[in-house]
């Protein structure tokens, strides 16, 4: 199996072992940013990219998905342009069409260990609602109250059948898997949504978040360490940027 391909995410609790770790990275080209080393465990865990075909974007979407892809553009640009609310700077619309297609795509390419879909973030809940189009069991993660209302109000308005919730889509103790404390996904002061839900990381199958730039990596390790063993991690990371990772171990 290719390096290029894969990522290896490393926990110590023995310091002595890190040069040597930072070395074997090294010998095999393996950027040293991805190794992560904590104080209460070892492992080393394996995120298996999956390569997406560069024709997914011409998969043929209905006309009723790409309506509603064009009602969530205009509900978003009304929703920015109005002069009588703060600018709501932790969100931006995703590629909806795509990342429609490329979920698509994976649901028929790729053995899925179950039917739950998970968006981390979901703002407006387009990437949820176009998830439930595709027989997935749907739960929205959202930190921004109002952004949640936008959300209900679309997916009410489109009839899907979803559950949205307000609250911190990272599990109770996976701050400590950053690297940096200025990461936007680190700034809300919400309680962790899985106890509201009644379910943890690892009953999902497939999860989707769209990260800000430079907290790609944290996203997957927080993947990596809490989901289950062959779910699937899902990244729209700017245009024409859509990833697809599988834990292996």
């Amino acid at each position: 199996m290719g390096f290029h391909a894969s990522k290896f995410f490393i926990g110590c609790g023995f310091q002595r072992l890190y040069p040597a770790l930072e070395n074997a990275c090294r010998l095999i080209h393996f950027p040293r940013s991805l190794i992560a080393v904590h104080s209460n465990f070892c492992v080393v865990i394996l995120l298996e990219r999956i390569s997406i075909p560069s024709s997914v974007d011409r998969r043929v979407v209905s006309p009723e998905i790409r309506l509603w892809i064009n009602d969530a553009r205009n509900r978003i640009e009304a929703f920015q342009d109005r002069w009588d609310r703060p600018l709501m700077e932790q969100f931006v619309a995703a590629d909806y069409e795509l990342v429609y297609q490329t979920l698509a795509w994976a649901i028929e390419s790729q053995m899925l260990i179950g039917r739950r879909f998970l968006e981390w973030g979901c703002g407006f809940a387009v990437v949820s609602a176009l998830a439930s189009t595709l027989d997935l069991d749907v739960i929205g993660i959202e930190a921004e109250a109002d952004l949640l209302d936008q959300g209900r109000g679309l997916t009410k308005d489109w009839n899907v059948n979803l559950e949205l919730v307000c609250g911190n889509f990272l599990p109770a103790d996976a701050e400590h898997l950053a690297d940096d404390p200025t990461l936007p996904s680190l700034g809300h002061a919400v309680e962790s949504a899985y106890e509201m839900i009644g379910l943890d990381l690892d009953d999902f199958a497939i999860v989707y978040s769209y990260p800000w730039p430079g907290e790609d990596d944290f996203h997957e390790r927080v993947f990596q360490r809490h989901a289950a063993r062959g779910a699937l991690l899902m990244q729209f990371c700017g245009p024409n940027d859509v990833r697809l990772w599988r834990k292996r171990s």
